[in-house]
């Protein structure tokens, strides 16, 4: 349970952010949750007189709402929240004005009368319970034109008339069921008091909580803490996202074969503070929210419990760096230019990071929609998590490559490395279903955190989806084929591959790989010089080039020739370079290997990818070549 301690010190660290309007999902004050589908804000004034009602725009919807236990894991029947909740719970006149599901107005009556019966009630809480006992909700509602009858004097469930002229009430509670299902929030104006909404007044936060601690009488030894504490009786929901019913503990094995014969009650396997596992699961609610990545069932977050900032694990190097490819900003894209950014960042951070702070990498799943268990758990040192988020992100020695990306619509090559989602879309391809993709995540994660090496599964189903090229779009077969490059290149580090040409490199596959970017340039201008745009045979033929590199380096040789006269005569000087460059390669080759058939490894793609941007980036000797061959050679 040592990820449950160190977010319980992660709340206590961050304890200013509690309430923050400017998250997303706040950090939540103990014995709170949110409500993400909020309709109706009724206004009292101090006296619990009604004043006026609105609906509650779609994008001030969330609301921090006051929860026992019980009403925070309720999925259906009687458990009231505190003070917010639907017309079920809090409209007397529910039944009366056709509410078809069973009432809850008594047990939420009697619960906000506890509340205010107590030392810590606040006067705003008596006031909604002063409107509360009046028993008009609904009617005033109805007087407001927030709710319409029909002419047996029941809710309107929908509206049949002109959609243009369609109450907005209808619209915000489609997704619930209607009107009658409305949930309600309220704001109390108290003269000099600035704060009238409820759900920001860090009183009545305080309030309910003084309050439903008095209520908690069960105490017990809190593994989390050592200490003897209230103990909890259920743990929270809501971890991922507003609608999340799974939960990390839980324990509902009361009959039968009681907790499988082990233990008489739960909390003999595992008691947990009630203040413990509150600040626990919001602090990782919030987390998730604020720095995690999520992918369907999915949650993957890694934090500083001191609060300071740090890179997360599953960025891209583009992400990690923050470089927007479509602004107006000037960077460089070289691997030095990249490599200097990356360590500038890397310190940056370690300034942050004390000499103590640890980081911590967790990852959750659930296999069925009540249970979430922790898939991945790391404690690192700070220095030692950033040395390997370096070293995954470094331009020289890490799971990097040239990728492109456009800046105003032009291409421009970055170097560095890809996301592990990216890796798994490029690795199964059209194969890729939702489970795949998340175990492949999962898998890469220790690479990334631990330094694990790769699995070979995955880099050689790369390697077979960029020689697979005629099946995609020629976008997605450049990401295709730079991120099995970088693959690649990051398994066998103990080569050291060169981003760059390496023309000294002399085995087989690469040197293949070189030949085959000759093949597709010197087809490519012919075409081109023609006004064809057709695919060369060279990219037509990539994957039986791959699986027999002999026989087909003979089929695309040959199938040269014509464009080889059409060079001669328009493009003479390009032709000449591109034999001699030809040449040399194949000279460079042990005669037995260029014979062979055997199949090719990733390291081809890696002397093609070289090879063809070297063409690309460079103007080659060109002797006696016009003006119009050197731009051909530098294209």
């Amino acid at each position: 349970m040592s990820w449950m301690e160190k977010l319980y010190r992660t709340y206590i660290n961050n304890a200013i952010h509690i309430g923050d309007v400017n998250d997303k999902i706040p950090l939540l004050p103990i014995g709170h949750t949110t409500q993400k589908g909020t309709h109706i804000q009724i206004t009292l004034d101090s006296q619990g007189e009604f004043i006026q009602a609105s609906i509650v725009s779609e994008g001030e919807a969330r609301t921090i709402i006051p929860a026992t236990e019980e009403s925070m894991g309720r999925t259906s029947g009687e458990a009231p929240h505190p003070l917010c909740d639907k017309l079920q719970y809090i409209a007397a006149d529910y039944q009366l004005y056709g509410g078809e599901k069973p009432p809850y107005y008594k047990a939420y009556m009697e619960q906000l009368s506890h509340w205010c019966n107590s030392p810590f009630c606040h006067p705003k809480i008596e006031a909604v319970l002063k409107y509360i006992r009046i028993g008009r909700v609904i009617e005033d509602l109805i007087s407001e034109g927030l709710l319409y009858i029909d002419a047996d004097g029941k809710l309107l469930k929908t509206w049949n008339g002109p959609s243009d002229k369609m109450p907005e009430i209808f619209n915000a509670t489609k997704k619930v069921g209607g009107p009658a299902e409305a949930f309600i929030r309220w704001s109390v104006e108290v003269p000099s008091d600035p704060q009238s909404d409820l759900w920001t007044d860090p009183a009545i936060w305080k309030s309910w909580m003084d309050y439903y601690a008095s209520t908690k009488k069960r105490k017990g030894l809190c593994y989390i803490t050592g200490e003897d504490l209230l103990i909890a009786d259920q743990h929270p929901r809501k971890i991922r996202h507003d609608g999340d019913g799974a939960k990390l503990i839980s324990s509902n094995d009361n009959d039968g074969f009681t907790f499988r014969g082990r233990f008489t009650d739960a909390d003999e396997a595992c008691g947990i503070g009630y203040e413990v596992t509150q600040k626990a699961h919001n602090a990782l609610r919030w987390l998730i929210a604020r720095q995690g990545y999520r992918d369907d069932s999915q949650a993957i977050v890694a934090w500083a419990p001191s609060g300071s900032a740090i890179p997360k694990p599953l960025s891209s190097t583009q992400e990690l760096l923050s470089i927007d490819s479509t602004d107006g900003t000037q960077i460089g894209y070289t691997a030095q230019e990249i490599g200097i950014q990356l360590s500038k960042l890397i310190a940056g951070y370690s300034i942050q990071l004390g000499k103590t702070d640890d980081i911590i990498v967790m990852a959750m799943d659930s296999a069925t929609p009540g249970r979430i268990a922790v898939r991945f758990y790391r404690e690192l040192p700070g220095s030692e998590y950033l040395a390997r988020i370096s070293r995954w992100h470094d331009p020289d020695t890490g799971c990097t490559w040239q990728r492109t990306l456009f800046r105003n619509k032009k291409p421009v090559v970055f170097i560095g490395a890809p996301t592990p989602r990216d890796i798994a879309e490029m690795a199964y391809g059209k194969s890729l279903n939702d489970k795949l993709r998340l175990s492949t995540v999962e898998r890469l994660l220790p690479c990334i955190v631990d330094g694990a090496p790769l699995p070979r599964d995955i880099v050689e189903s790369c390697v077979r989806q960029a020689c697979n090229r005629i099946s995609m779009e020629s976008w997605e077969w450049e990401k295709a084929l730079s991120t099995a490059c970088a693959l690649f290149r990051y398994y066998y580090r103990e080569r050291r591959y060169s981003m760059a040409l390496d023309r000294e490199r002399k085995t087989r596959d690469y040197l293949y790989g070189r030949l085959l970017a000759l093949a597709e340039k010197v087809e490519g201008t012919a075409l081109n010089v023609a006004g064809e745009g057709r695919e060369t045979n060279a990219a037509r033929l990539m994957q039986r080039f791959a699986d027999r590199p002999y026989s087909t380096w003979l089929t695309i040789e040959t199938s040269l020739s014509p464009y080889k006269v059409r060079l001669r005569a328009k493009r003479p000087g390009f032709l000449w370079n591109m034999e001699r460059e030809m040449d040399a390669v194949v000279n460079n080759f042990d005669a037995d290997e260029f014979i062979s058939d055997r199949r090719l490894t990733g390291e081809f793609l890696l002397g093609y990818h070289c090879q063809r941007n070297d063409l690309w980036s460079k103007k080659q000797d060109l002797g006696d070549a016009d003006e119009d061959d050197q731009q051909d050679v530098a294209d």
